[in-house]
């Protein structure tokens, strides 16, 4: 626990998710309670706190070799006392990864910066009310290959896919996602060989990850998704390598902000011929 005059920086618990989804909803972040219990529940996190309020927030979310850094917060009466230095420090130390990761937003990205994080690549945000393709694929009959939505008993080759596209560990992750939505699985000799998640999430859905081995893969999980969701609020965080943002934007999601990926620490091991091509959460990877 590190203290000052008038600030503690301590372990967040779940006593302090309301005071951090009063900090999320000031920043006008989409993050609802359930979000932020989400995100706690696989992570560690700090909070600061000052004459009782939630003043700043940080979580780190250990996913094997790497662990991504998010939800750091500081309430903007509290800018400009180097408490976002203090608050990444402080959950840096909780975690000792290979890697980490985060997204940073522009605000971030020169204390980040200075941490020693470089910038990998950029994510667009896109969000809107979904548009199903004119000609959506159908689920596939059981026990045939194509489309299928997985089941439990799918989680581990779920996340042994997750591991090769991303270098992650995410099963308790894959656990969560099959729990609280839908995962869409493409089948290929009996095996699954890409997939997409569904889940409630702020406005309306998020959809991701995408793992696929390339982007017709890609296309054809999030023409699921979109369809799913048609009519309804939808967002997809994707790389700019992809190329899927002129399609995205085409199907009712327009391109709304975004961030910079970043990392820091050694390389983590990836493998075989998938890929991510939409991320969990900004906060997730």
């Amino acid at each position: 626990m590190l203290t000052d005059d008038t600030l503690t920086i301590q372990p967040m618990g779940p006593e302090h998710l309301a005071g951090a989804l009063r900090l999320s909803q000031a920043e006008k972040w989409p993050h609802r309670a359930e979000d932020w219990s989400l995100f706690h529940s696989l992570s560690k996190g700090t909070v600061a706190i000052e004459n009782g309020e939630v003043v700043a927030t940080a979580l780190t979310t250990p996913f094997g070799d790497a662990a991504t850094i998010n939800m750091i917060i500081v309430d903007g009466r509290m800018r400009g006392r180097g408490l976002g230095r203090k608050m990444m420090t402080s959950v840096m130390s909780m975690l000792e990864p290979k890697q980490w990761r985060l997204v940073a937003t522009k605000d971030g990205l020169p204390l980040y910066e200075k941490l020693g994080f470089r910038a990998v690549g950029e994510i667009f945000q896109h969000q809107g009310i979904a548009q199903a393709p004119e000609q959506a694929p159908a689920l596939a009959a059981e026990g045939t290959d194509g489309l299928h939505l997985a089941n439990p008993g799918d989680a581990a080759v779920l996340a042994q896919l997750d591991k090769a596209a991303t270098g992650m560990d995410r099963m308790a992750l894959i656990n969560a996602l099959l729990q609280l939505g839908k995962i869409f699985t493409i089948r290929e000799n009996g095996q699954i060989t890409a997939y997409a998640a569904l889940r409630p999430f702020g406005r309306g859905e998020v959809a991701g990850p995408v793992i696929a081995r390339d982007t017709d893969q890609a296309r054809m999980l999030l023409s699921c998704c979109l369809t799913e969701c048609e009519g309804r609020f939808l967002r997809v965080d994707t790389g700019v390598e992809t190329g899927l943002a002129p399609w995205l934007a085409e199907h009712g999601l327009a391109h709304a902000g975004g961030g910079i990926a970043m990392r820091l620490g050694a390389p983590t091991e990836t493998s075989g011929p998938v890929h991510t091509f939409a991320l969990a959460a900004q906060a997730l990877g």
